[in-house]
């Protein structure tokens, strides 16, 4: 009966809401003000699921704690992803029925952003639309040229801004729908681009930025992220001159109150959180609160949860080192962006870095075997042509670094290479991310190849599944690089980059690379390519390259048998039988020796499995 009474009173509720938003015009403003509330919505629309993004919480947060409990104004948060359907996102918007809609705008959102841009208004024309973040901040007056019916772009730092446009939009109400003195009102509000009355776009004065610890914590709410990457911030601003980075804009370097941080990490590690991804530009820039904040996860470890931090390698001293040597393998990563060995090219995209220097503290922290250590190299830098960027990358790729990525040069808008753009001859697309096309010293063509390249590094190294079978085959080139180019024309040759393929598709792809390169020597890279297919998982489809298991039936009985009575290699599996050791290990014989792979038992950095020689 209540059941029955309460859908009843939702049907009510909904044919109401219905008629209201048809003697609006179908436009839901109606049902709002009979309320009498403005709805606010935070839009993001990011890369991915597991990304969450930390702008649109901070400015809520920052907005009610500045504004207080304000009855007539209700904000709301919507995550999307660029992997939606755009109709999805549109209708979704629609139902929520926002009368202010702000969008966070990123290199990676601003096309499916601008298709909104262009949609809502139809649907939703009384609905004010405010944008924000570094995509649009410092080409405001381009994008509301573009964009008519936005109502103005937040530049810059967000939150103070944020909350002086809810606050007016809340106290000149009257005003604003009278259209009275919205000239005046804006012209007031600092780090705004806004279309005064008769249409011209006006960008106001940057606002000073705040104090970073004043910014509340997000994230008391822990469970609305659950299987997502926390992001998180200690620091804003960075300080230096990248030309290429945006970050150098904003040289006011703040950090947050460094108990604060402890507190708030404190909260992450009570929660067992998998990883917090830091989004400080320069988390080491300055040593003493590096050293507070590692010396706090690494006395407060709780075994489970991983700290991301972007870092200059070459700043990192020996105090730090040995803090860090002294870490749980897997407790922290680090991001290290070299991008160029070329000292030229360093010098002119005002970098300090000294490679020497990185080189050795990249390899003080290898050794310790327990840091995943990313690093980075960039593609179309000015001085940097075809033959010295592959140079460049047999440099950082003899450090041996977790993973090697390899981007292209996006020339940002507000950026000095943007600037510089004409001098250094960079062609570059006009859609975001404005990736680099040709440079004076790098030709498309030469760039595809680049890019080629790039794929068969994140499949055979970074991937981690090749580690043996790529360690073995660089001897057979003069330099990594041109081995990796060699796969890609080979990949090239055989149409492969035009086909999605298995894992046991990649390898087999590669046994055959080995049979045309090295003909005499691939069956000598049978071994490891075996070695490397089992050390991740224990499949069951094998390639026919690597023929029959040479250990038989009885013999991995017999070994099963043994070891359920003596432990002598599987001593964590107490409670395990044979039949489920057996399943959560692997036999193997690899060049005549009798191999076990224990997945139970991985490397905290590369998630392979223990590996015995059984005796």
């Amino acid at each position: 009966m209540k059941e029955r009474r309460a859908i009843q009173n939702l049907a009510n509720l909904t044919g109401n809401r219905q008629r209201n938003e048809r003697h609006a015009g179908n436009h839901g403003f109606e049902w709002q003000k009979l309320r009498n509330i403005m709805k606010i919505l935070l839009a993001a629309v990011n890369a991915k699921y597991i990304h969450s993004n930390l702008a649109v919480y901070s400015l809520k947060a920052y907005a009610q704690k500045k504004l207080g409990k304000n009855d007539s104004q209700e904000i709301e948060i919507a995550e999307y992803t660029i992997n939606q359907t755009f109709d999805a996102i549109l209708q979704d918007i629609y139902r929520k029925q926002p009368d202010l809609l702000g969008i966070s705008c990123y290199l990676w959102n601003i096309e499916y952003v601008g298709h909104l841009l262009t949609e809502l208004p139809k649907i939703l024309p009384d609905m004010k639309i405010w944008l924000g973040g570094p995509e649009v901040s410092y080409d405001a007056k381009a994008l509301l040229e573009r964009f008519p019916k936005v109502e103005g772009v937040m530049c810059g730092e967000g939150e103070e801004t944020f909350a002086e446009l809810l606050r007016v939009y809340d106290e000149k109400k009257e005003t604003f729908c009278a259209g009275e003195k919205r000239d005046e009102i804006f012209s007031g509000i600092l780090g705004i681009a806004y279309r005064n009355k008769d249409g011209a776009v006006i960008q106001n004065a940057f606002r000073p930025v705040i104090d970073l610890s004043a910014v509340p914590f997000v994230y008391q709410h822990i469970e609305d992220f659950e299987n997502r990457i926390i992001y998180y911030e200690s620091s804003r601003g960075c300080p230096f001159s990248c030309s290429y980075c945006l970050s150098s804009i904003d040289k006011c370097l703040r950090f947050r109150e460094t108990e604060l941080v402890k507190k708030e990490l404190q909260f992450f590690l009570d929660n067992k959180v998998p990883q917090v991804k830091f989004v400080d530009r320069t988390f080491n820039c300055r040593h003493d609160h590096a050293m507070e904040i590692w010396t706090y996860i690494h006395e407060h470890d709780n075994g489970i949860t991983n700290f991301h931090f972007e870092v200059s390698a070459d700043l990192l001293n020996e105090k730090e080192i040995t803090l860090i040597s002294r870490m749980r393998p897997g407790l922290i990563q680090l991001e290290i962006g070299v991008q160029s060995a070329n000292e030229v090219t360093i010098r002119e995209i005002n970098r300090t870095m000294k490679i020497e220097i990185l080189s050795t503290i990249v390899d003080k922290i290898k050794k310790g075997n327990n840091v995943h250590q990313h690093l980075d190299l960039i593609a179309g830098l000015p001085y940097e042509g075809y033959e010295s960027f592959g140079k460049s990358f047999d440099r950082v790729y003899a450090m041996q670094p977790e993973q090697l990525q390899l981007g292209f040069l996006k020339v940002l808008k507000g950026s000095v290479m943007h600037e510089k753009a004409q001098e250094y001859g960079i062609v570059y697309q006009d859609r975001a991310p404005y990736e680099v096309l040709s440079t004076k010293w790098l030709t498309y063509g030469e760039i595809i190849r680049l890019k080629q390249i790039e794929e068969m590094v994140e499949v055979y190294y970074n991937s981690g599944q090749f580690c043996h079978t790529m360690a073995a085959l660089e001897r057979e080139f003069t330099s990594a690089f041109c081995m990796y180019e060699s796969l890609a024309a080979y990949y090239d040759e055989i149409n492969a980059f035009a086909v999605s393929h298995s894992r046991i598709g990649r390898y087999e792809i590669l046994y055959d690379f080995l049979t045309e390169t090295c003909k005499e020597r691939a069956e000598e890279y049978v071994g490891r390519l075996t070695s490397d297919l089992y050390l991740r998982d224990n499949v069951k489809n094998r390639p026919a390259f690597l023929g029959e298991n040479g250990v038989t039936s009885d013999e991995a009985a017999a070994f099963y048998k043994k070891e359920e009575k003596e432990r002598t290699y599987l001593k964590s599996y107490e409670g395990y039988d044979r039949r489920q050791m057996r399943k959560m290990t692997h036999l193997e014989r690899i060049d005549g020796k009798m191999i076990l792979f224990d997945y139970k038992n991985r490397d905290p950095l590369t998630g392979n499995a223990a590996v015995y020689e059984v005796g």
